[in-house]
């Protein structure tokens, strides 16, 4: 951390979001495990973070690793009886307990939920996993790209049934099946802890939350208003009126115009209105579909985007991850902040009285080590922050 982010987190103001007062352990991993703490830290909850001496997963500079904000920490050796016992004192003083290891781990360690539990009875302890904590894979090693492959998700990405799959980054099983069901799952267990005095552990497994975010589409599949297969349905691309189309400058616009009304609109500010089939005409689909292409190819993306700009036709230019927090909707709403040096996407959702901010930058391995000892009243944390990738 640099002087000046040093001094910007201390004149930082202490969190006020809705879960202030809220204490959370995280054993440090990769991907969802460390979004649903940062998510937690962002609505106020105080994050603290046990390193490990050699670092965890993806070796990226940890200035830059986003997840961490929010957060603090303290670097633990737990296969060390001293490492143990430290884990053990802050789970003792915790609300919450996040790990993501492989089913078993925790427990060889030491720090597996009965151990946990034996020392703070109130514990809330979120696991999370690709596979869950038992099943015939639950042991084996895998990745967000296979836990949606079998639930069904992976297969309806794509806008032809007789092409690969489209990969979604790691956005729809790492963060929306796992991420967000495990918040969801220690929030709700967090309430049952303090209205009846009693822990529980939450098994978030990403397989179960991505399964779970199809339930509107298995309900239309049985009813027969979606076929098992890519680009054949309203909202897969298989209809010309909600998908992306190329223009003139090899940008591209999204169009999402499903209503009647929406997509009346549409197609005459397109200036398409007088020259295609009527939208039920499902035989001319193939027509319609390249007719709209056509169109918006004879335009750049920001010509295109000024056409349709105010309109409920229901369509907006598709942007990089750069230009993203430059759109004036979201520049005016604040959706993206600038905090250490580092735009990055603002705290979500939003709280009218308790609003959750983006107060402290990545922790760094082991550098609060102090500061925390002193907060939660815990013995055997060693100052220590260990240099940058770059000095190692």
């Amino acid at each position: 951390m640099t002087e000046s982010e040093a001094s910007e987190a201390e004149a930082t103001p202490a969190p006020r979001g809705p879960l202030a007062g809220v204490r959370v352990v995280e054993l440090a991993g990769i991907g969802p495990g460390p979004f649903a703490a940062m998510l937690l830290a962002d609505l106020g909850a105080d994050v603290v973070r046990i390193d490990r001496p050699g670092g965890a997963g993806l070796r990226i500079d940890p200035d830059y690793d986003i997840t961490n904000r929010n957060k603090r920490s303290v670097l633990l050796d737990l296969k060390t009886p001293d490492g143990v016992a430290a884990a053990l004192d802050l789970a003792e003083r915790a609300d919450i307990l996040i790990e993501g290891n492989r089913p078993g781990v925790a427990e060889r360690l030491g720090i597996g939920p009965d151990a946990c539990l034996a020392r703070n009875p109130r514990l809330v302890y979120g696991r999370m996993t690709g596979w869950g904590q038992d099943g015939p894979l639950a042991d084996t090693a895998g990745h967000d790209i296979g836990y949606i492959a079998i639930t069904g998700a992976l297969s309806m990405i794509g806008t032809k049934a007789d092409q690969p799959p489209a990969v979604p980054a790691n956005l729809l099983g790492d963060y929306a099946g796992g991420s967000l069901y495990l918040v969801i799952g220690v929030l709700a267990a967090l309430q049952h802890a303090r209205t009846t005095g009693t822990g529980q552990v939450v098994d978030a497994a990403i397989v179960d939350g991505t399964a779970h975010l199809t339930a509107m589409i298995h309900g239309m599949m049985a009813a027969g208003g979606w076929q098992d297969r890519r680009g054949a349905n309203l909202l897969d691309g298989g209809a010309p009126f909600y998908g992306t189309y190329e223009t003139a400058d090899g940008g591209y616009m999204a169009v999402g115009a499903l209503e009647r009304k929406f997509y009346a609109e549409f197609i005459e500010l397109l200036g398409i209105a007088d020259q295609v089939p009527a939208r039920d005409d499902f035989a001319h689909w193939g027509e319609l579909r390249a007719a709209v292409a056509a169109r918006f190819r004879t335009r750049t993306r920001a010509e295109w985007t000024d056409v349709f700009e105010g309109s409920d036709a229901c369509v907006a230019p598709v942007l990089s991850l750069r230009e993203a927090p430059g759109h004036p909707h979201l520049a005016a709403r604040g959706t993206f902040v600038a905090h250490a040096g580092i735009t990055q996407p603002a705290p979500a959702p939003r709280f009218s009285a308790t609003p959750g901010a983006v107060h402290r930058p990545p922790a760094r391995p082991g550098a609060d080590a102090a500061e925390v000892a002193a907060d939660w009243g815990v013995t055997g944390l060693s100052p220590h922050e260990p240099a940058k990738e770059s000095e190692q």
